[in-house]
Order: structure tokens, then sequence, then C-alpha cells
């Protein structure tokens, strides 16, 4: 992991101070400024601001009902706040329309599962945001099997979807993303369901991608897997609890308290305090 500057005072506020971090002028991918949202009376989301600056590998983590879901859809313009602002790559969100800027992972890699079309042609949806539905070109065929052969998946191409492995298929969805020349992936617990031996070599496919440049925003309910591959920590249940480096998430109590767990939660889930 890369060090990553924003620390956490006793009152829970992020700092970021390193000369490293990328350049104060640079326009963040993520921009939240007291954002509340509910979907009844009731906040779902309070008074939440944090920035991701371009190239991060940002992990979100909470117990289930926390908010995880709701703040990615928060972040990407699929919802509105009730109060406070969020802004995508420098605008407001819910009015971003560069779409082909963003690749999603879902958990379970969604509908395509149950799709009869190929790999290739999953693939190639990552250009339709650049081309419409029109021909793809020779220089988009292209970009497409340079995507496939990135993740490894260039030996599947032709196979249908609903013949792959958990890991495969979402391997398959980050491969649409970088055919669509993404540079913010969003991935949604993308390893349910998938065994360990994929869960292994789909992070270090995460990891060449980050050190590539593309930013990562990950949301995983595995602390293990956060612990050891993310930079930074962001541990929300409904407001934030730490937002900093991994290495000092697991040194602070944010977890008991975010999650009402003993000290032992960290352990339980395969990780030394």
């Amino acid at each position: 992991m890369s060090d990553q500057s924003t620390s956490t005072t006793a009152s829970g506020e992020s700092t970021a101070d390193d000369p490293a971090d990328p350049s104060p002028t640079a326009v963040p991918v993520v921009a939240l400024d007291g954002v509340t949202f509910g979907y009844t009376a009731t906040p779902v989301v309070e008074d939440v601001s944090l920035t991701v600056a371009p190239g991060e590998y940002v992990a979100v983590v909470g117990p289930n009902g926390s908010g995880k879901s709701t703040l990615m859809q928060l972040m990407l313009g699929l919802l509105a706040p009730d109060a406070g602002a969020a802004r995508l790559f420098g605008e407001p969100a819910d009015r971003f329309d560069d779409g082909e800027r963003i690749g999603y992972v879902a958990q379970h890699a969604g509908v395509a599962k149950e799709m009869p079309i190929t790999v290739r042609e999953v693939v190639e949806m990552g250009r339709f945001p650049h081309v419409g539905f029109g021909r793809l070109s020779s220089a988009d065929r292209a970009i497409v099997e340079r995507a496939l052969d990135t993740v490894g998946m260039a030996g599947f191409a032709d196979r249908r979807v609903t013949r792959l492995s958990g890991g495969q298929r979402q391997r398959a969805f980050i491969a649409r993303a970088l055919a669509g020349e993404a540079d913010l992936l969003v991935l949604d617990e993308p390893t349910v369901g998938v065994d360990a031996e994929s869960v292994e070599a789909f992070y270090e496919l995460l990891a060449s991608l980050n050190d590539r440049g593309i930013t990562v925003l990950l949301i995983e309910h595995d602390l293990g897997a956060v612990v050891e591959h993310a930079d930074r920590v962001v541990c929300l249940n409904r407001e934030v609890y730490y937002d900093g480096p991994t290495d000092e998430f697991v040194r602070s109590d944010a977890l008991a308290r975010a999650f009402g767990a003993g000290a032992g939660a960290l352990a339980d889930a395969g990780v030394d305090g």
C-alpha cells in the first residue's frame, strides 16, 4: 500500500497535508461537503464531508445498513443530497453527464450473468458512450482487445457470460470499464460469492489498475481484504467514524465505535490489530 496523508483527529475530522499528495489544484474525483440524505425523515447518511483525489484507492466499510451503498449513489449522482453538496469531477454529481469516465462493477455483476452474450460483447459495451450503438472502428476494437488482455480474459472472449465463474464475470465487467477508458472504477462488494483464490487475483488486478492511475472506490464487507489492499479507509455508520490511512484504521477504535463491536472484530476478520 502507498502512503496516504489523510489522518483523523480526535473528533473524527480528517486532515491532508502530505506534500506527496496530488497537486492541491487538481480537481477531486469526488467531493462531498456536509452531505445528508434520507429516504424518510431519518437520515441514512448524515453530514458527510470527504474528498477522493485522482489516483487514490479508497475503501468504504461499515456494518449492514450503515449507508455505504447510499453514500456511493450520492457520490455518483444517482441520488441528490437533502443537504450539502456532492461534486463529481468538479461538477454537481446529480448533473454529471460524462458517464464514460466512470466504470461501475456491481455485486454479482448484475443482469449480464443471465444474458446470452459473450465476454467480448460485454466489453464492447464500454465503447458505446464514445461511439453510440453504431459499428465499432478498428481503433475501438483494438481498445476492447487490450482491455480483455489486461484483465486476463482474452482467452474467454468468445465464451458466453453465463458460463463464467463469479471471478471471471467480475473481470469481464472491469474490462468493460477499461474499454470505456474510465478514470474512476467503482466497485460495490464485488467479491461476494467469488472463491478465495479468485478473490486474491481480483485484488491483484485492482492494484495494478490503481498503479496505472485509475482511481478505485470500493465498498467491501471483507475487512481483511480492505486492510491488505486499500490505501485509505472511510468507516461509515450514517456518519463518518474514520477517514484516513489503512494502517492507522487498524490501530484506531473506529471499528468498535462504528460496528458496536469489541476489539476482537478485526481479529475475527483475519486482521491483526
